[in-house]
């Protein structure tokens, strides 16, 4: 998590410029300003939904995606785990789908008689199975599945089956499409390699997953 946050935090001045820009600007150090005009050392959304993510898995002490989505919300609508105060950037995805998940919450309150106030701190796990989670459409792709997803094959890496089958299920509820769902259970699949001691020539092997 401190590798994702410090990395992040290091190419967030050269978010988005093209490969000539930074052919003559090579990332250092930590700067400021740039795409974002941020601070050196302030991360982007990228690092935003893993904090959302982790702190997710720690409060529910398991994998919700339900909880994962509502702090997905916290952070668009008011900036929770952002390192400005506010959500300033947001992959077209992400942002489509935690929209969806606020329509889907407010039909599922008014069918449960469930107060609008209190539809975030939902927790009753059968209750919650009703919730259809999975708030993108099909075949929506993106890279903001792949870049959160780190903090699940972390928790869970005991049980590497279950780490990979959550990373992928983390990625499918804001992109719908197979190929971001694969990735995630691949990048998973690496990082829970990569904790029990697998080697590099192993990790980048064809043969690997």
């Amino acid at each position: 998590m401190f590798g994702l946050t410090v990395g992040d935090a290091l190419g967030a001045h050269v978010e988005f410029r093209p490969y000539s820009f930074m052919v003559s600007n090579p990332v250092k150090d930590l700067e400021g300003g740039g795409t974002w005009g941020l601070q050196p050392g302030q991360f982007t959304d990228d690092t935003s939904m893993a904090i959302c993510l982790a702190n997710s898995l720690i409060a529910c002490r398991g994998f919700v995606p339900y909880d994962q989505l509502v702090r997905y919300k916290w952070w668009y609508r008011h900036g929770y785990m952002s390192s400005t105060g506010h959500c300033f950037d947001i992959g077209a995805a992400t942002r489509d789908s935690i929209q969806e998940f606020e329509k889907r919450q407010k039909k599922f309150a008014h069918d449960n008689d469930i107060l609008l106030e209190h539809i975030d701190s939902v927790s009753d796990l059968d209750l919650l199975r009703a919730f259809d989670v999975n708030c993108s459409k099909i075949g929506v792709a993106g890279n903001g599945a792949l870049m959160r997803l780190a903090p699940v094959p972390l928790f869970f890496f005991r049980r590497p089956e279950m780490a990979v089958e959550y990373s992928g299920i983390s990625g499918q509820i804001t992109h719908g499409d197979e190929k971001a769902y694969d990735a995630c259970c691949y990048y998973g699949a690496l990082i829970v390699a990569a904790l029990q001691g697998a080697q590099k020539d192993t990790l980048i092997s064809d043969t690997f997953y």
